[in-house]
């Protein structure tokens, strides 16, 4: 039976996803390059189809792509709860004292389990034992989706999950796919329980590509957590770094006039988590939970790389904070003409916003 198709609730940008609208499996398997997938340009009210190995001749010298090197863990494994019953069970991250904060799943995979209970324990591979404590990020949390949990013995994530996990799947992707698939090809710091997906087109060739062409590259880390594809709830707190090379390339590069190209939401949530009010940025290592939207517009990004967002989720927002309302919901409208595809192994968005006043793009570029 085909999916019904889904239908945005959202304010801001509106649109209905065709049935059949969701990548199933990576390029690469359906005789694509990485850098194969379409890529749709939207600026100053227009917008303009290319593919994604296109992108050194629509940016210009001076420009500065920042990129997330969050390399994903195989972060889902086989849980047994005290009943005998096994369900799947996915890490989204460590938190400083060593607990874990994870997400039972219902047996079938289709959404989190709800009947979870304060102090019940998992037995997972290896004999580790994990103990609920308390709905994360608090106790009040609704849905109760995510749990704060104490590994016994203490046991390292960054360890445990390579050796026993597999990576996460939703139930749009056909089926299990090699790590490999869920990797950009600079993630080179583990941690992150999914991919940092807006990367994933980008290949080392184009990278050289770009570098010859005068377009830099930045790196910074902010690890995503699991998503909520059911509930589409805003991201919780993520562990991010900003190093200072980066800090000191990203102020260079708008003091000379570049612009800053973010490569994924979490690119722009960590740079916009250190930028002081005139978008001066600053190097710093540790926890966001900025939310960005209309209401709190980017202050540093001039454009943003990123992959096709479902309805109702919460990124929408913040592709509205860096490139307005009007020209969201013309990409959204273009790439549903269009016939793109949807998530992590789908096709690509390029936006240029305005961040700076009085800012204008070159015809063409």
């Amino acid at each position: 039976m085909t999916a019904p198709p889904l239908v945005s609730h959202s304010p801001g940008v509106d649109f209905t996803l065709p049935a059949g609208s969701e990548a199933a499996a990576p390029p690469e398997r359906c005789g694509l390059g990485r850098d194969g997938v379409r890529l749709l340009v939207a600026r100053e009210g227009r917008a303009g189809h290319h593919l994604f190995r296109d992108l050194p001749d629509l940016l210009r010298p001076g420009d500065l792509l920042v990129v997330n090197t969050s390399a994903t863990l195989p972060a889902a494994v086989e849980a047994v709860r005290r009943c005998g019953q096994t369900v799947p069970l996915h890490f989204s991250t460590w938190l400083d004292d060593g607990d874990w904060v994870v997400e039972p799943r219902r047996p079938d995979g289709t959404g989190p389990l709800g009947e979870v209970a304060q102090g019940e324990t998992f037995t997972l591979p290896a004999g580790v034992r994990l103990r609920l404590h308390t709905p994360y990020p608090g106790p009040d949390a609704e849905p109760r989706r995510l749990w704060r949990a104490t590994p016994s013995p203490a046991t390292s994530a960054l360890r445990y999950f390579p050796r026993h996990g597999r990576p996460i799947r939703y139930g749009y992707v056909d089926r299990e796919w090699p790590l490999s698939d869920l990797q950009t090809v600079y993630a080179d710091q583990p941690g992150g329980a999914e991919m940092p997906s807006a990367g994933r087109p980008f290949t080392e060739r184009l990278l050289v590509r770009l570098m010859t062409t005068g377009v830099a590259v930045a790196p910074l880390v902010l690890h995503p957590g699991v998503s909520s594809p059911e509930s589409h709830e805003p991201p919780t707190a993520e562990r991010f770094a900003v190093p200072h090379p980066t800090a000191r390339q990203v102020n260079t590069t708008r003091a000379a006039g570049g612009r800053l190209i973010a490569v994924g939401t979490t690119v722009v949530r960590a740079l916009e988590t250190v930028a002081d009010r005139r978008g001066r940025v600053y190097p710093r290592a540790g926890w966001t939970d900025l939310v960005l939207g209309p209401d709190r517009p980017a202050r540093v990004v001039d454009g943003l790389i990123t992959g096709l967002h479902a309805p109702e989720a919460t990124h929408l927002l913040l592709l509205e904070a860096v490139a307005g309302t009007d020209l969201v919901s013309l990409a959204y409208d273009e790439a549903v003409r269009g016939g793109y595809l949807w998530h992590e192994f789908g096709d690509s968005m390029l936006l240029f916003g305005n961040v700076r006043s009085g800012q204008r793009l070159v015809h063409g570029r």
